[in-house]
Order: structure tokens, then C-alpha cells, then sequence
């Protein structure tokens, strides 16, 4: 065997096995799991800006959205799994294909009210209690250029934005922080909401800055979300940028790398 029929064996090897590759991340995508970047700061300081994370689409197994088969338009799900109060759900905002992530507040039957921006669950206040607060520059984040909201505004562009932080624990023990910037917002006091069966309630953490359940689908909300609708459960950022860019290097968060989501 000659050095170049060696040198053309090896390269052939090379391309399959980075062929390979492909397949099986491709494979993987569609079957397991599901990339998203997180483009607002809704659940703030949960997740930023520039997050990127892996959706566990078999979390409650496959709906119409997540399964890979032409064979799944159904109304239901294979192998479905109860979410759980707390979970941070990628789901498809009813009656459009747009990815929303928030956080699971309401499961079926749950009766749910905002009280002076505190939240009650079956009548019950959740507890919570001060966590410091939460600091960021204000500029713009993200590819959409967002501008934060701040408790202290007004705040010039480059300065320090502030808002009040707490820790809420929700009925089954999830711990999480949320975020506040007024009092009295357009959210803080709510009807009680009765989540129906086979529809959950979310929010986001970031309370006064969220379009999420407590607004209904009819002016433009989220209102309540069918099982089926369900994406998939967020376990863990997997990258993170406070940049317009990826490539931005110098912006990376490398705090956040691999970081679990409570």
C-alpha cells in the first residue's frame, strides 16, 4: 500500500467518522433533547439574557410538538409524565408555534391568586422572605437589544439597575428566587384563577416583567397551557453571553457555564 492510498484511507475514516457525528447529535436533537437560547429577561435572575440550555423533551414524554415521527399529530402524549410544581418548562404559547419558558406555578385544579404581589396557591400564601438584591448594567441585552426595567429608575444607560430580591418557596419545598420592580404592578393583584384539567399555570420570576398565565390568551397573554403544549423540562445552563453576539467572547458569563436551574 503506497503513502497516498494510506493518506486518502485516512482522510475517507476522518470524514465518516465526523459524518457519524452529525447524525448522532442530530439524532440526539431530535429525539432527546432541544436547544433554546433565552431572549428576555421574563425569569430573571433564574435565567439572563444570552443563556443557552438543552430542553429535556422526554422530561413528560412526547406531545405533537416534541416527538420526532410524522406519526405523532395527536392530541396527547407517549409515555406522559406529571410536571411538577416549580418545574422551568419550555412550552409552545397556545394558539402560535412561539417557544415561551416560565416557571410551573398552577397544576390542574389549583386555584391561584396574586395578593400584593405575593402569591397564593389554594388559598395559602407562599412563603417568602428577602434575598438581597439583584444588580445589572443597564444597556441593551441580547440580539434584540432589550433594555432592562429597574426598581431604582430612572437609571442612565451604563449605570447600575436594580431590583428587590426574594426567595419563594412553593408548596412542595422548590425553592427559587423572584424578582420585583414596582409595587402595585399590572399583575400584582389578580382574580383568583382555577387552572382547569389538563392545563397548567405559569409564571415568570421575574413578576413584573413576564407575559405569562396571569394574562389571558385573549389580549394577548399566555393564559392557560394544554398538556400537549408542553416542550420539555430546563435543567441546566449549558452557555451563557451577556453580548449582542456570541462571538463576543469577552461578554461571557463563565459563571454560569453548566450551571443548574433551580
Amino acid at each position: 500500500m503506497t503513502d497516498d492510498t494510506k493518506e486518502e484511507g485516512g482522510v475517507l475514516e476522518w470524514i465518516k467518522t465526523i459524518a457519524w457525528a452529525l447524525v448522532l447529535a442530530g439524532l440526539i436533537r431530535t429525539l432527546f433533547y432541544q436547544p433554546f437560547w433565552i431572549p428576555s429577561g421574563s425569569m430573571k435572575d433564574t435565567l439572563l439574557v444570552g443563556d443557552f440550555l438543552f430542553v429535556n423533551k422526554m422530561a413528560y414524554g412526547y406531545s405533537r410538538y416534541s416527538c420526532p415521527f410524522s406519526a405523532c399529530p395527536f392530541s396527547g402524549r407517549i409515555l406522559g409524565k406529571m410536571p411538577k410544581r416549580g418545574d422551568v418548562v419550555v412550552f409552545k404559547k397556545p394558539g402560535t408555534d412561539v417557544d415561551f419558558i416560565k416557571r410551573l406555578i398552577g397544576l390542574p385544579g389549583d386555584r391561584v391568586q396574586m395578593k400584593r404581589g405575593l402569591l397564593y396557591i389554594n388559598g395559602k400564601p407562599v412563603k417568602v422572605v428577602p434575598a438581597g438584591v439583584f444588580e445589572e448594567i443597564k444597556a441593551p441585552q441580547g440580539p434584540g437589544g432589550n433594555i432592562p426595567r429597574c426598581a431604582n429608575d430612572p437609571v442612565r444607560m451604563g449605570d447600575i439597575c436594580k431590583k428587590e430580591r426574594f426567595r419563594e418557596t412553593l408548596p412542595n419545598g422548590v425553592e427559587h428566587d423572584i424578582l420585583n420592580i414596582v409595587d402595585n404592578g399590572q399583575a400584582d393583584n389578580t382574580k383568583v384563577f382555577t387552572v382547569p384539567e389538563g392545563k397548567f399555570m405559569f409564571m415568570g420570576d421575574n413578576r413584573d416583567n413576564s407575559e405569562d398565565s396571569r394574562f389571558s390568551q385573549r389580549i394577548g397573554g399566555v393564559g392557560f397551557v394544554p398538556f400537549e403544549n408542553l416542550v420539555g423540562r430546563a435543567d441546566r445552563v449549558i452557555f451563557s453571553s451577556a453580548g449582542r453576539s456570541i462571538l463576543a467572547f469577552w461578554t461571557w458569563r463563565k459563571d454560569r457555564f453548566f450551571k443548574a436551574i433551580e
